[in-house]
């Protein structure tokens, strides 16, 4: 009786159709490349596996049996149900599948976003079927979601002291000092480093960049961790402090607000893209990882 069926059952069932479609033992020696003794001991080892008679061979020629009938049935849909399997799974080995969770820092360039979309195009015009989802907040919020498992990429300026996450450069980003219409500084030209040091500073968004900051005032009564934070602050009028450009830019425009020596005080910062260095990337996301890089690169 066939309780399991082993790659010597699927060999013979193979040979059981082949003889079906031939006609019978004989016309399938040429088919089958054997002799009809081989495959008459061939048959009869599936019917033993079997448990009972599949045809009737012999001067009346070659027919099934009733049971013979059904079980070519059976392994043709057998046969079948194989193939697709074997298309789907070729069809699963080269498509790319799964969830990506990718965090953004917040108040992002256009131009950084435009790109983030470019790697976005570029994945989806590969042979995938992959769940991304994209979050903003702050960067030392990216930095505990990749550290918990809740995210597999971050875009961010970052600490860089998390040993267990691997940081990749991808662009920079310059920030400047500025003041804003009303306070005393917005309309001098002559603003001596004594002035400027007393000006009430916001701390920036990301303290942990303070340190490249190439001003540092004494005094600080603003503090926030977000970009609009800081910009609200200054546009007061009763503080100064740092702002990506591109944050500024359409508020210095409408003079609203003024950048303080940009040559000589404005800094750049780093932006990386983070992963978690003990949890192995899938395809998915090594293929994501490619278009980004790529939608980034120079030129």
């Amino acid at each position: 009786m066939l309780s399991q069926l082993r790659d010597l059952d699927l060999q013979l069932l193979r040979l059981f159709v082949t003889v079906v479609e031939c006609g019978g033992f004989s016309a399938a020696q040429g088919e089958l490349g054997i002799g009809q003794s081989t495959i008459s001991t061939q048959m009869a080892k599936l019917e033993t596996r079997l448990g009972f008679r599949l045809c009737e061979r012999g001067k009346g020629g070659f027919r099934l049996t009733p049971k013979g009938e059904q079980v070519l049935s059976a392994t043709r849909k057998l046969f079948a149900a194989i193939e697709s399997f074997k298309g789907e799974a070729q069809g699963m080995a080269d498509k790319l599948l799964g969830e990506l969770r990718i965090g953004l820092s917040e108040g992002l360039a256009a131009s950084v976003l435009e790109q983030v979309a470019e790697a976005i195009r570029r994945f989806r015009g590969r042979n995938q079927a992959v769940q991304i989802e994209l979050l903003t907040a702050m960067p030392a919020e990216l930095e505990r979601r990749l550290l918990q498992g809740q995210l597999q990429l971050a875009i961010g300026y970052f600490s860089g002291n998390q040993a267990a996450l691997d940081y990749q450069p991808l662009f920079h980003e310059r920030q400047i000092l500025y003041c804003a219409e009303g306070h005393p500084l917005f309309e001098r030209n002559d603003i001596s480093p004594d002035e400027l040091m007393q000006a009430d500073r916001v701390h920036h968004p990301y303290r942990f960049v303070q340190a490249s900051e190439p001003f540092q005032s004494a005094p600080s009564s603003a503090q926030t961790e977000q970009v609009d934070g800081a910009l609200a602050f200054i546009l007061s009028g009763r503080h100064i402090g740092y702002l990506p450009e591109h944050i500024a830019s359409p508020w210095l425009s409408r003079g609203r607000l003024r950048a303080m020596d940009a040559d000589a005080l404005s800094f750049t910062v780093q932006f990386h893209l983070a992963s978690h260095r003990g949890q192995h990337p899938g395809d998915a996301q090594r293929a994501f990882v490619a278009d980004l890089l790529a939608a980034f690169a120079p030129g």
